[in-house]
């Protein structure tokens, strides 16, 4: 089950140092990790995704590949995660297996989220719900989505999207079975408590 703090991990080239600030937000309490990276360095973002395999399999805990098919595979990852370019579900599932998870971003369009469900996807993620320093102009999204997810999609629902400790209470109150951070997350002062913080947070409005 997705549920709980989503953490995905930032663009950082230097693999000892992102080890080091994922496995603080686990400590903390991350229910889920996934790798995201936009480096054309092939190398790099598999020995950087074996390490966090390695990591989360440690502190029990699923790591997802953003955009990756192939690099999901090759890793053994817990799952993919998919955008709107990254192929369909019965194409991850075929290459994956049935125990994967497999997530697919829905951005702000519902129809996106209801054929994710009849293709097999075992979650959905929407947003963006506040303005995003990862995503600038990422397309805005109402809490009314999540609400909407929650009677029709029969899936774990993901809200991502400029959240912090002090803006994400509405979108858990709409329906919201985790909350995916980046920025407020991994640029904070101190990783773990932050994480706490969300996790606690998240476990007494839910």
């Amino acid at each position: 089950m997705i549920k709980g703090l989503y953490a995905i991990t930032p663009d950082i080239p230097d693999t000892e140092a992102l080890l080091a600030k994922v496995a603080l937000a686990l400590e903390g309490g991350a229910a889920v990790v996934q790798y995201r990276s936009k480096s054309s360095d092939v190398a790099l973002r598999h020995e950087q995704a074996s390490e966090l395999a390695v990591l989360c399999r440690e502190h029990r805990v699923p790591l997802i590949i953003n955009d990756d098919l192939r690099l999901a595979d090759l890793v053994n990852a817990d799952g993919v995660h998919l955008g709107k370019d990254d192929g369909t579900v019965k194409e991850a599932r075929m290459i994956l297996g049935p125990d994967k998870l497999i997530g697919v971003s829905c951005y702000a369009d519902f129809t996106r989220a209801l054929l994710a469900d009849r293709e097999g996807a075992d979650y959905v993620a929407f947003g963006s719900f506040f303005p995003s320093p990862t995503k600038p102009d990422a397309v805005p999204a109402s809490p009314g989505l999540l609400r909407q997810a929650k009677t029709r999609v029969h899936l774990p629902v993901v809200a991502i999207g400029g959240i912090t400790l002090d803006n994400f209470d509405t979108l858990i109150d709409a329906g919201a079975d985790a909350v995916a951070v980046i920025s407020a997350l991994f640029d904070s002062t101190d990783i773990r408590i932050t994480a706490a913080a969300f996790a606690a947070k998240f476990a007494t409005q839910h």
